[in-house]
């Protein structure tokens, strides 16, 4: 997600919103305003009686809000715009402006499509209050016309097929603006002149059980300034294929259960087993997809490091796997692979293995047919050579260290010291790689 539009019924808090994120995220989001109320004012026009002359305006400052779009875009922050040409079209359609109705095929296409809508939702009677006591005649709109306007945006919306999120703006300012943070993934970082290098965007390999739900847990539970010094490991986002895998599982039990048949899995032992193949690529696509959202994978300044975590086995596994994501953010990844036997991750599997909670997904349990079918073989030894170096990926170089994880301990001594070894070696391919 890189460009966003703010919309809603005037006086819901939209420029509001945008002042203080520019004021909070300088370095992460770049904030356009209105198209509209931009012209109106710098060329002195009355919105509501000169809607010929604002036409022509808005014409004019096309090339130059396409031309800021694209610059916000390039440097890798996120645009975040006020408002659109769709609000003004149901505005002119509710005014009876047909100047700019006329002109709007000639625009439509003129600026980029934004990713994502957000709507700042609120009663029209709240819109009407807050424009009295914001004291601002000259923008001022009436219920009627709302009534109209509102009606036309969402005919447009419709039509444009519009990834739209409302967001309630009904409701004190704190939550509104937490709200509109958490849609935009933005999270705050101070600013520090002496901060600890990290990795962006780590790829956590290995089999079932081989340690990664225990690797992730011992970083989330690191003081943040140890982490980031000891670990080269910041904030961290975990974006993890296994939540992904059930939720297709749970799909499949409401398809039988309607008769229509399962279309990846099968059931076994109170659990389940892929039987359809197809299901791991698309897992992929799907994490690299949401890995792209976060910033540090934008290239925006931030102090989170984004960790994907999965598991793969067969002959080309792992190669396949890393092919299918995104080349430019394997082009930020370093890789660690948590390596034991395949003997050892089967102990372990049936170790952790909770029968009380044989449904449940905290257990991330794997049936014995799906540990002996997809996981006995693995393709990392073949795909990577050494105990660490670079991978050659379509022509991209990934760093990557092997981490032996046996015996297993859980002493925070030793995974300290075992962790720490392995990502100082792997930052260090990691950072040579970058220059």
């Amino acid at each position: 997600m890189r460009h966003v539009v703010l919309e809603g019924l005037p006086a819901t808090g939209k420029s509001e919103a945008l002042d203080i994120l520019s004021r909070f995220y300088p370095q992460q989001v770049a904030v356009l305003p209105e198209i509209v109320k931009q012209v109106a004012i710098r060329e002195r026009i009355d919105v509501f009686r000169q809607r010929a002359r604002l036409t022509k305006a808005i014409l004019r400052e096309l090339p130059h809000r396409r031309e800021a779009i694209e610059e916000a875009l390039a440097r890798g922050a996120l645009c975040l715009e006020e408002s659109h040409l769709g609000v003004h079209l149901a505005y002119s359609l509710a005014l009876g402006d047909r100047t700019f109705v006329s002109a709007y095929a000639r625009m439509r296409d003129a600026l980029p499509r934004p990713d994502l809508y957000l709507r700042l939702e609120a009663p029209i009677e709240v819109s009407l209050l807050r424009q009295r006591e914001r004291g601002t005649p000259t923008f001022q709109v009436g219920r009627d016309v709302l009534e109209k306007m509102s009606a036309h945006l969402l005919a447009w919306h419709v039509e444009n097929k519009s990834c739209l999120l409302p967001v309630d703006a009904d409701r004190p300012a704190s939550e509104v603006l937490a709200d509109l943070e958490l849609a935009l993934d933005l999270t705050y970082t101070a600013p520090g002149p002496s901060l600890p290098p990290i990795l962006d965007l780590l790829l956590l390999l290995g089999r079932p059980a081989s340690g990664k739900s225990e690797f992730i847990d011992f970083m989330q539970k690191c003081p943040g300034e140890r982490r980031a010094a000891r670990h080269h490991i910041g904030r961290l986002r975990v974006v993890d294929d296994f939540p992904l895998l059930w939720e297709k599982f749970e799909e499949d039990d409401l398809w039988e259960r309607l008769g229509h048949g399962r279309r990846y899995s099968r059931r076994a032992d109170g659990n389940y087993v892929v039987s359809n193949d197809a299901i791991w690529p698309f897992l992929i696509a799907r994490i690299g997809e949401r890995a792209k959202r976060h910033p540090s994978t934008r290239g925006a300044p931030s102090r989170e490091t984004v960790i994907l975590e999965f598991s793969r086995g067969g002959e080309s596994a792992y190669a396949d796997a890393l092919r299918g994501l995104p080349p430019d953010l394997l082009a930020q990844s370093a890789i660690l692979y948590v390596s034991v036997t395949f003997e050892e991750s089967l102990r372990r599997n049936l170790a952790r293995y909770n029968a009380a909670r044989a449904n449940g997904i905290l257990t991330h349990s794997v049936p014995d047919d799906e540990m002996i079918r997809t996981y006995a073989r693995d393709d990392w030894p073949k795909l990577a050579s050494g105990s660490q170096g670079f991978l050659d990926l379509d022509g991209l170089r990934v760093p990557y260290v092997t981490l032996q994880n046996e015996p297993e301990s859980t002493d925070p001594d030793v995974l300290d010291r075992r962790y720490g070894d392995a990502l100082g070696r792997l930052f260090a391919l990691w950072q040579g790689n970058r220059h």
